[in-house]
């Protein structure tokens, strides 16, 4: 995968949150926090540059993406952090303001025919098939038309982390997808099991809300 392009413009958009909620979360000193980002920052390029270019209709990009960046940082840690100071971490570097703006301009379109087409688009392309790196999930309505599953039995965070050695850490990674979807304002996200705890899959559940 080229570094210039998606993976760059995530660089800018995130690293300095990144780099400041080292200090935030971790505890870590300004000083440190600093080095820490120039030494992830080599190490995100390294990441990116060893993974192959996803297909245009590959949906995941940003996703596998995301996950570069945030392994990146955790590899160059003095210390090897808890799942659930992780968890914490991710959620803060994520949730700037221009994404949670762009998670309540999704909200908006959530349900609606450019939504449920692509989730049957993603389904039928099975990208995994090709590159492991990416995703493949069926998408399966409620009968009731209160919502739908997107159901993943292929992850690419997953083969990703556990490649860097970080998979017990994926479930930091998973809790995020609760986030944005309270952020979103349109669903209630539900889920049972992930491929990273032991799961048969990775159920992603989104029940409209009112």
């Amino acid at each position: 995968m080229k570094y210039a392009g998606m993976p760059l413009g995530m660089w800018v958009l995130f690293a300095g949150s990144f780099q400041k909620h080292l200090s935030s979360v971790y505890g870590y000193d300004s000083e440190t926090a600093k080095e820490i980002t120039d030494k992830a920052k080599a190490k995100y390029k390294e990441i990116i540059d060893r993974l192959p270019e996803f297909e245009k209709a590959d949906q995941f990009k940003m996703n596998i993406v995301n996950c570069a960046m945030l392994s990146a940082f955790l590899l160059n840690l003095p210390e090897r952090p808890t799942v659930e100071k992780t968890t914490e971490y991710y959620r803060e570097s994520m949730m700037t303001a221009p994404m949670k703006w762009f998670c309540r301009m999704s909200g908006k379109k959530k349900f609606g025919d450019k939504d449920l087409r692509g989730m049957k688009d993603t389904a039928s392309l099975r990208a995994a098939d090709r590159n492991p790196y990416s995703w493949n999930m069926e998408y399966l309505p409620y009968p009731d038309g209160s919502g739908y599953e997107a159901r993943f039995t292929t992850c690419g965070i997953c083969t990703l982390m556990k490649e860097l050695g970080l998979y017990d850490l994926v479930p930091a990674m998973c809790r995020l997808d609760y986030t944005m979807s309270e952020a979103g304002g349109a669903s209630e996200f539900v889920r049972k099991y992930t491929l990273a705890s032991g799961g048969p899959y990775c159920d992603c559940g989104y029940k409209r809300k009112g």
